[in-house]
């Protein structure tokens, strides 16, 4: 079982497979996107969509080692939860066996990057021990932004939304383990080579994860790019956008300041190859997708 992996500069990236999203997905989440616009860019087919239109979307998340330090991006959707989206309820996924055999124990693991606190990212934070919820890494401290944790604080959740908090998240916060950082619009170094980026709009308080080594960068990007077609498209924003028109100027601006460059982009749901880099194309931006090291 082998973890597909990337280079930047001297960093290893492993993407760890948690579940491929069905395809119901892709017009649920980007309704705009429609088989027509899809249609108009050949290199999106058959990696990022098949040959009808219909987008592809994968659950994975992120491990690399940065000096001393074994850190996660994201959680995944977890196992054995109650969820009201049938795609994510009650999940019997191998993720934490793809993250062993990568390397990373959970006892291994020295920090947890939340890039936001939604449902499909949160989720291996816990996992089900002794019939309680409790830590998957409980060694780690788990970042999330000051803006994104008051805003879930303050909001008036529905059932299915308290029931991930309280299986996911609040578990972390009663075990000592969370760490809430103020992210200013700068970003914010946590580690040499390592910044977090404000991406607001999906969420308020959504970050992204800059890894820096030597002159080689990289971007995980959470969910402000959900997919590749909103490269071309930057206008097409997910049906979950909180302010939909922060998110498309977010996605413009990372966007305009990746293009053209060495820097490697890593999309959070990004089928496989998952990576590439962003060109300038036709007034927009297509994807140049790198396949995983050998």
């Amino acid at each position: 079982m082998t973890s597909p992996s990337w280079t930047v500069g001297d960093l290893t990236v492993h993407r760890i497979d948690e579940t491929l999203l069905p395809p119901a997905t892709g017009p649920w989440l980007l309704p705009s996107a429609t088989p027509e616009i899809v249609a108009g860019h050949d290199w999106l087919r058959p990696d990022f969509a098949n040959h009808e239109g219909v987008l592809s979307l994968s659950s994975h998340t992120f491990a690399f080692t940065l000096g001393d330090r074994r850190i996660l991006v994201d959680t995944g959707i977890g196992n054995g939860k109650t969820r009201e989206n049938p795609a994510w309820h009650d999940l019997r996924t191998d993720y934490l066996d793809r993250l062993i055999a990568a390397g990373y124990t959970p006892e291994s693991v020295d920090m947890v990057i939340m890039t936001h606190l939604h449902t499909d990212h949160v989720g291996w934070n816990t996992r089900a021990t002794e019939g309680i919820w409790a830590p998957t890494f409980p060694n780690a401290r788990y970042l999330t932004s000051r803006t994104e944790w008051d805003f879930w604080a303050a909001y008036d959740m529905e059932p299915a939304r308290r029931q991930m908090f309280e299986d996911s998240v609040y578990p972390i916060e009663q075990a000592g383990l969370l760490d809430v950082l103020d992210v200013p619009t700068h970003g914010l170094d946590i580690a040499p080579g390592l910044r977090l980026l404000p991406t607001p709009g999906h969420t308020p308080g959504q970050i992204a994860v800059q890894l820096t080594s030597g002159a080689h960068t990289a971007v995980i990007t959470g969910d402000c790019i959900h997919h590749p077609v909103q490269l071309p498209h930057p206008e097409i924003g997910s049906c979950v956008d909180i302010d939909p028109t922060q998110a498309e100027i977010t996605r413009r601006t990372l966007l305009s300041t990746l293009a053209d460059t060495n820097a490697l982009l890593f999309g959070t749901h990004f089928p496989p190859p998952t990576a590439g880099r962003v060109l300038s194309h036709a007034g927009a931006y297509r994807l140049a997708p790198l396949d995983p090291d050998a």
